[in-house]
């Protein structure tokens, strides 16, 4: 590695090239100015970063030290309380605010509908990601089992295409009626003194038409809004689907994505300054408007860019125009992370999160002066994940001040997102959102990193009930209720984002238009979805539930969830489990965490869809890893599991796993050696669980990462 130096810092040459190279291009900030904000950003905020973790390790310190002298007692939740008002865990509930957050763009303060989540390092998928602010609805029907049925392989089925015609026109039915006619007879639809016509009737909601595209009396296309989310009926009788259509029918275009969150954090695999120019340089692409990704599809060659805005007649005869792009929010890593990417004037590697504020928020400034960018009102948005408390909040509310000043950015510009999943966040939550009340522009519940942190936070406490049984205990419906509740009270409606976690099974889209229907339900106006396709499919669920209407309702009943039934522990009451039962569940965590680790630390890739025990494809990341490895930790701990047992589990599906990955050209099986760094890192996530901090496992897969890349 050569390291170059710029301002006291070390920095590796990689990464120096890029930012003078590439990210200072056509910037207003010279070199100079940036590595002084940079170095000083490290200086200053470094101590005060490492301060906060050991202010976590102590914390946890003394939680783990009650658990222990309160063993095999009835649980006293005055005690409990009293114990973590004493420690610094559970802070005073400040009086009534709401957040100030200025310049917030309509997709996140006035548009509810889906929200992406994809790794920043893929260059294809992340475009993707943007694109999927529209997407299509009959192939979002189509090509998953949406309607109930698998589908179709091979050629185009006209059978199965008719069906989903016909599923179409019931949602255009239900969200866009019409007097006298329904759309799945309409034969001819046109636009009559500013009205649309559907065979000369009219919508029942005349409003709901906003636009069109082409001659007035036969529009090449129509676009409706309702709850906010638009729809594009598109015409085209040449088009094999419109040939066929009655009423020249060719697609239903979905307004979809309205958000995407580029990510820089758990779907990652970035070690070293390598990889974070490979990250920074992807979100710059994005930011310049001019990424590309060329790939090879059916045989064809491919380029990906973003989509241009879609321009359409309004009913007055004016002109609109229409994002073809979701509004990106980057997520940066959080607090604990370093990077030998750069080092400070001591020889110590940086902080990851301090180098990501510094870095993304400089690539964002491409945006800022672009006209039809990302951001119409100048603002750049940042999800902050991992924060314990408001104290934390409240640094990284001080890390983007620095950022701003050293950039020359006005107050406030970049617009931050409180992922609520901690405990101590989830505990103090009103307090974390008063830390930031000038930026905050989102909050939502990771239930996921929630889970994994409420096992260790309380892994002295006892054992913890089986997974599936966990999610179905008191703390997880009050987590979720309360963090709604918080946020309407704050102020969030109308101003900002309150989100709920991923729908992870992606190829299931059946049951996601079942169940997810409950997230807009709840009052959450964006949810987090695996793919453009869920994006397209459950972006219905908005139509059929207006969320702010939601939102108002909530806000006037008050909290539904209070701290008691938050601070539940989700322990094993009922632990008379067979050695079947026990086997299973260790089986269950050791084979998601083996098949997750497996890609992460031989092909650096940070999220995947990973077969699980049952063949069932689930989208597998840092937190979903988190919640295994503390799980089987904690059985071992309090000798549910012996070590013994989990070492030969771990080499049985060590074996379900190679399996499983045959057809991977770039697989490694661990099997029967059992010796390969990646099965190593496995193991250490396990072994060493309980004592990792809040039970990461960044640590553990960031060292093993950079062994094998060492080894070449």
């Amino acid at each position: 590695m050569q390291r170059t130096e710029r301002n006291g810092l070390q920095v590796d040459q990689q990464l120096a090239d890029f930012i003078e190279k590439r990210a200072l291009e056509g910037l207003s900030v010279s070199a100079d100015t940036f590595w002084k904000g940079f170095s000083d950003l490290v200086h200053e905020m470094g101590p005060k970063n490492r301060a906060l973790l050991e202010k976590r390790a102590d914390i946890q310190a003394k939680i783990d030290v009650w658990h222990k002298a309160h063993a095999n007692q009835p649980h006293d939740v005055t005690a409990y309380f009293a114990f973590l008002e004493e420690i610094g865990y559970l802070i005073p509930e400040g009086e009534a605010f709401s957040i100030d957050t200025a310049n917030v763009d309509p997709e996140i303060a006035t548009i509810a509908g889906p929200q992406l989540v994809v790794p920043i390092t893929n260059a294809r998928f992340a475009l993707n990601a943007a694109n999927a602010r529209w997407g299509s609805l009959y192939d979002g029907f189509y090509g998953t089992d949406a309607m109930g049925v698998q589908p179709p392989k091979g050629p185009y089925n006209q059978g199965h295409g008719a069906r989903v015609v016909a599923r179409a026109r019931v949602f255009l039915d239900e969200a866009f009626p019409a007097e006298g006619v329904s759309h799945a007879d309409a034969r001819r639809y046109s636009v009559k003194n500013g009205a649309l016509q559907i065979d000369d009737c009219p919508l029942m909601e005349p409003a709901k038409f906003v636009g069109y595209r082409g001659h007035p009396k036969a529009p090449d296309a129509v676009l409706l809004r309702n709850n906010g989310l638009h729809v594009e009926l598109v015409f085209d009788r040449t088009h094999p689907i419109g040939s066929r259509d009655q009423a020249g029918l060719a697609d239903v275009q979905m307004e979809s994505a309205v958000s995407a969150i580029m990510d820089c954090e758990d779907s990652v695999a970035c070690v070293d300054a390598e990889d974070k120019v490979q990250a920074y340089g992807n979100w710059l692409g994005l930011m310049r408007a001019d990424l590309e990704e060329s790939f090879e599809k059916g045989g064809a060659q491919m380029t990906r860019r973003l989509n241009g805005d879609r321009e359409f007649t309004t009913p007055d005869g004016g002109a609109m125009t229409l994002k073809g792009r979701a509004l990106m929010l980057v997520r940066n890593v959080g607090h604990l992370m370093t990077n030998p990417a750069v080092l400070d004037r001591d020889g110590n590697e940086v902080f990851e999160g301090l180098m990501d504020a510094m870095c993304t928020t400089l690539i964002a400034m491409h945006d800022l002066g672009r006209e039809g960018g990302n951001s119409v009102h100048g603002s750049v948005y940042v999800v902050k994940p991992k924060m314990h408390g408001p104290e934390e909040v409240a640094f990284t509310d001080e890390i983007f001040t620095h950022v701003e000043k050293a950039l020359g950015l006005p107050a406030n510009t970049v617009k931050l997102g409180i992922m609520d999943e901690e405990r101590r966040t989830s505990a103090n939550l009103k307090e974390c959102i008063r830390a930031a009340k000038s930026r905050v522009a989102f909050i939502n519940t990771g239930f996921l990193d929630r889970t994994g942190d409420e096992i260790h936070t309380s892994m002295e406490a006892g054992p913890f009930s089986r997974k599936d049984f966990i999610k179905n205990k008191t703390w997880i419906n009050a987590y979720e209720l309360q963090n709604v509740d918080i946020g309407l009270e704050c102020g969030l409606s109308g101003k900002a984002q309150i989100g709920k976690g991923m729908w992870a099974m992606p190829d299931q889209m059946a049951a996601m238009l079942e169940q997810k229907i409950g997230h807009p339900k709840s009052g959450a106006n964006c949810a987090w979805v695996p793919s453009p396709t869920a994006a397209t499919l459950h972006a219905l669920h908005y139509h059929k539930v207006d969320v702010f209407a939601i939102q108002d309702k909530l806000r006037k009943g008050g909290r539904r969830a209070y701290k008691e039934a938050l601070l539940t522990i989700p322990l094993a009451s009922f632990r008379k489990w067979s050695d079947a039962e026990i086997a299973r569940e260790v089986e269950n965590n050791l084979q998601g965490i083996l098949g997750y680790v497996v890609r992460w630390i031989d092909q650096g890739v940070g999220c995947s869809k990973v077969p699980d025990i049952n063949n069932v494809g689930l989208m597998e990341d840092r937190a979903t890893c988190r919640i295994s490895a503390q799980h089987v930790a904690n059985w071992l701990r309090h000798d549910i599991v012996s070590r013994d047992l989990v070492m030969a589990s771990m080499e049985k599906m060590a074996a379900v796993v190679d399996a499983q990955n045959a057809g991977d050209p770039l697989y490694r099986p661990m099997a029967p050696s059992f010796d390969g760094i990646a099965y190593k890192a496995a193991c250490d996530l396990v072994l060493e669980g309980a004592v990792q901090p809040s039970g990461y496992t960044e640590p553990v897969l960031h060292a093993r990462r950079l062994e094998l890349k060492a080894a070449g």
